[in-house]
């Protein structure tokens, strides 16, 4: 038994390797308490998914409301991100009806249209109100008669799925009390801090197949570039639009075993009035070790030879202390706040998240985490994105003892992550820059967020 104290864990060994080949691991920043015990993996596991059929043009576009064909079964576009005859990248903000065709995006920012925290809840407990950007994109988008339509729409839907008895909606929606009713029940969808960032292609390009979708490692690594860059501004739009927010997670569901309630390519941002258990715990622990991201993260995993791929301006590895096997990508820039880093800085995390998700393969359900600074913090805190692969589910051995089971090591993850990368660049499929396995140099405090160590 591996003892711990979830508010200060980095005393206790993060691996620890038994004789008999039992590894116990301890997440440094968390307490949680994991073991890898031989023979495990070898369990017989069901696999379960729904029938495949054939995709046509037809229906390559319009499988989920979330396809580019179904622009109008999600809510007004807050901004896509397109690109120029010159080849270069535009965004273009606060899309009306009647501009949703004129060009063709490669990721568009939307609202959810069932937020965590709802714009009710800002406006109600805070007294929030839009800003004059999203004013001005409701007041525009409700000027079309065909804006007033789609926001009616939706309402309907949210109204029905709530239970909402039939008479009071269509009294809400009678030709006297639809312009008022968009007005007062629509804001959430032009200034609620819950946002869904869509992929264009539901399949990969020529899929004949509906198992062949798209996901983050089959975009190239420059259009993957381009995700992480949107997923950035809209991450500090929000910050922006909202004063009362401390905190943006954002994060990305892929496939409905990791909790995706559409199979469609997309990452989601929630705003939220707090920093989160995870953010508190680990802003206590940095007050205390500023350089613990170094030495608990990036300087163990080396010391371990777990580190697997990294570039001029980030490092992956494979994580330890983690439920389910996991991926690890630290930020070594000294600037902590995604939206304020060069593009350099910026694109090198893009390109170690991307090939991470080529290693697991687009069958492989994940979730995609980003942490960084909150904004009231007054300590540095780098920013990092995990990817865990859901592949195992939680029983009554983890309930009842909370201890969790890990069929694969964090060593035998970095070989199996490491062969695959190896094998993606010979085909061409990685960022040029990134340097795998024995090409990385290990070196000590490496991650430059903290100014003790630059």
């Amino acid at each position: 038994m591996i003892g711990h104290s979830p508010m200060n864990p980095a005393p206790v060994p993060p691996l620890t390797t038994l004789p008999d080949g039992t590894i116990k691991q301890v997440n440094p920043f968390s307490g949680t308490e994991v073991w890898t015990v031989p023979g495990r993996a070898h369990r017989p596991v069901p696999h379960h998914g729904p029938a495949a059929f054939a995709i046509t043009e037809d229906n390559r576009d319009t499988q989920t409301d979330f396809g580019i064909g179904n622009k109008l079964k999600t809510t007004p576009e807050k901004a896509r991100l397109v690109i120029d005859d010159n080849g270069e990248p535009r965004i273009l903000r606060g899309l009306t009806v009647s501009q949703l065709e004129q060009t063709d995006p490669l990721f568009r920012r939307v609202a959810n249209l069932y937020e965590i925290l709802t714009y009710n809840y800002w406006t109600v407990n805070y007294g929030h109100r839009m800003d004059a950007t999203a004013a001005r994109h409701m007041a525009e988008y409700l000027a079309e008669d065909a804006g007033v339509e789609h926001i009616a729409g939706l309402l309907r839907t949210k109204m029905e799925r709530a239970g909402v008895p039939a008479e009071e909606i269509e009294d809400a929606f009678s030709d006297e009390k639809t312009f008022q009713t968009v007005h007062e029940k629509g804001g959430a969808f032009f200034g609620g801090g819950h946002d869904v960032i869509l992929a264009r292609d539901h399949y990969i390009p020529g899929a004949t197949s509906s198992d062949q979708l798209c996901g983050s490692g089959d975009l190239g690594w420059e259009t993957h570039r381009l995700y992480i860059a949107f997923t950035v501004d809209a991450m500090d739009r929000l910050y922006r639009a909202n004063p009362y927010v401390r905190y943006v997670a954002a994060f990305q569901n892929w496939l409905a075993p990791a909790g995706a309630s559409v199979e469609h390519l997309h990452k989601q941002l929630v705003a939220i009035d707090e920093h989160g258990l995870q953010n508190e715990t680990e802003i206590a622990q940095v007050r205390s070790n500023p350089n613990m991201y170094n030495e608990w993260a990036v300087d163990y995993a080396g010391h371990h030879n777990l580190i697997f791929a990294e570039n001029d301006h980030a490092i992956a590895f494979a994580g330890f202390g983690h439920r389910g096997p996991t991926l690890e990508v630290f930020s070594k820039s000294a600037t902590t706040e995604p939206w304020l880093m060069k593009d350099e800085e910026r694109d090198a995390v893009s390109d170690l998240v991307h090939a991470c998700h080529v290693a697991a393969g687009t069958e492989t359900p994940s979730n995609e985490e980003w942490l960084h600074r909150p904004l009231d913090v007054d300590v540095p805190m780098p920013w990092r994105i995990v990817i865990k692969w859901r592949t195992s589910t939680l029983a009554g051995f983890e309930g009842g003892t909370k201890i969790f089971i890990n069929t694969i090591s964090p060593k035998a993850l970095k070989k199996q992550v490491l062969a695959a990368l190896l094998t993606a660049r010979e085909e061409g499929r990685l960022a040029p820059d990134l340097r795998l396995g024995n090409e990385c140099v290990f070196q000590r405090s490496t991650l430059k967020y903290n100014p003790a160590v630059r």
